[in-house]
């Protein structure tokens, strides 16, 4: 079977790299068969909110490159950063050394927790981060003399990395049953899932409803249980699950009172995605270990990194190295990678990004309105800088559905891959007028037209 979207390729500059990266390249979490029909798009440049294909072609980047890309491709600001670190210091290891940027970043990152988190460990992805956490918290314990507390807690539909340890906290059935062999089984809580809510509740009450199962787990194995990890406000890869910041409140005293830390995985929900620089901020609270990666540095290089508490890192503090935290990256702490992120952090400063995004966000609710009140659209949501909303169809369409509007909407020159049947928005930071328009009236366009194929 070939696709109008293939016929247009099979003659063009794009094909020669396409069939190359089929030869060569496994692309991750795909499975490869599928782009016998459905082509990849051989990407060339990117400039602002739009990439560029090799034939020219361009889209508009929806979903800022996998929730990374948070101030468009190609800003100059970030590149002649980048550019001025490459003269000076490309890489160093960590291990015994460091150097400018990375000690910037992250007293720059604490001063920004208000010193509640004062440690950085480093690291190169959001998994890799996760990782660290588990063994953190673990290892803490071991430490202050209580070995016993090894087991973790994690919200059902959670998605935390694709790692092992990180899977151990990843509750999706698809990745659970191919490597269950391998997984250490953590314990899965409720969800705060706003979209329970029945007619007379509230998010709020969800939120609570939720909280109180977990202190019952709490009341009964907290004496083995060393972590709870949760996504704050949205749990993106369960399909953009939005949440009352109570539950955070909440859970922030059931984990002082039973002895549990406390992880925040804001890997995909900072850096002012939720509408404040850390999702945690709009609870009042601050975990044990907030882990950040993504837009760290606007989706220019990897980097991760786990913030701690002066307690934590003194739990390490010895002589003996059994007792210090045994792990490592390559390339921790790159500069290069460091100097990214500073000049990330400099353009919030700069342009007041987390006010101008509440404009943005505003326009977007009002250009969306007809949307929202579609037949064919359930739970349209919204925080910050996310949008989502469940499309509703019948079962047979349903299998088929995000990748028909993928296709569909390259048709229209815009890059969004739903997760299942839901359509999700996380575009960049920079939109004018403009692109606003262009945004919502391709993804209205392009969502009218896959419901009623």
């Amino acid at each position: 079977m070939t696709n109008k979207l293939q016929v247009k390729h099979l003659h063009s500059r794009s094909s020669g790299w396409i069939e190359r990266s089929l030869r060569t390249v496994w692309h991750p979490c795909t499975q490869m068969q599928h782009h016998e029909t459905l082509p990849l798009i051989a990407l060339k440049s990117g400039k602002g909110i739009w990439l560029y294909d090799q034939d020219g072609n361009r889209y508009l980047d929806a979903i800022s490159s996998w929730w990374t890309n948070l101030f468009g491709h190609g800003n100059p600001f970030i590149s002649k950063a980048v550019k001025d670190q490459l003269d000076t210091l490309e890489h160093a290891m960590l291990a015994g050394c460091t150097h400018e940027p990375v000690v910037e970043l992250s007293e720059k990152l604490s001063a920004l927790t208000g010193h509640a988190l004062g440690h950085c460990f480093y690291a190169s992805d959001g998994a890799s981060a996760v990782e660290i956490a588990l063994k953190m918290s673990f290892h803490y314990w071991k430490n202050c003399g209580v070995p016993e507390k090894q087991e973790f807690v994690c919200l059902e539909n959670s998605y935390h990395g694709e790692t092992i340890g990180a899977l151990s906290v990843t509750d999706v059935t698809l990745f659970k049953d191919s490597y269950a062999p391998l997984i250490r089984n953590s314990h899965t809580v409720e969800s705060p899932d706003g979209r329970k809510a029945k007619e007379g509740q509230s998010a709020n009450d969800i939120a609570m409803q939720a909280a109180n199962r977990l202190e019952a787990l709490l009341q009964e194995k907290a004496d083995r249980i060393a972590a709870i990890i949760v996504e704050p406000l949205v749990q993106c890869a369960a399909g953009f699950v939005m949440y009352s910041p109570e539950y955070l409140k909440r859970i922030r005293k059931l984990c002082d009172r039973y002895k549990v830390h406390l992880i925040a995985d804001e890997i995909a929900v900072g850096f002012g995605r939720t509408g404040s620089f850390f999702a945690c901020e709009q609870a009042g609270i601050w975990p044990d270990m907030l882990c950040l990666s993504k837009g760290i540095t606007a989706g220019y290089l990897p980097l991760s990194l786990v913030m701690t508490t002066d307690r934590i890192y003194s739990a390490f503090y010895d002589t003996d190295i059994a007792r210090g935290f045994l792990h490592s990256h390559s390339y921790t702490g790159n500069p290069l990678a460091c100097r990214a992120a500073l000049a990330s952090l400099e353009l919030f400063r700069l342009h007041d990004v987390i006010n101008q995004n509440r404009i943005i966000s505003g326009k977007i609710n009002l250009a969306l309105e007809s949307l929202k009140q579609h037949s064919c659209v359930r739970h349209f949501r919204n925080r910050g800088m996310i949008w989502a909303f469940d499309a509703v169809m019948t079962p047979e369409k349903q299998a088929t559905f995000p990748r028909r509007f993928f296709e569909t909407a390259l048709k229209h020159e815009l890059l969004m891959r739903p997760i299942g049947n839901t359509v999700y928005l996380m575009p960049p930071y920079i939109l004018n007028d403009t692109d606003i328009e262009q945004l919502t009236e391709k993804t209205i366009t392009v969502f009218n037209e896959v419901i009623q194929a």
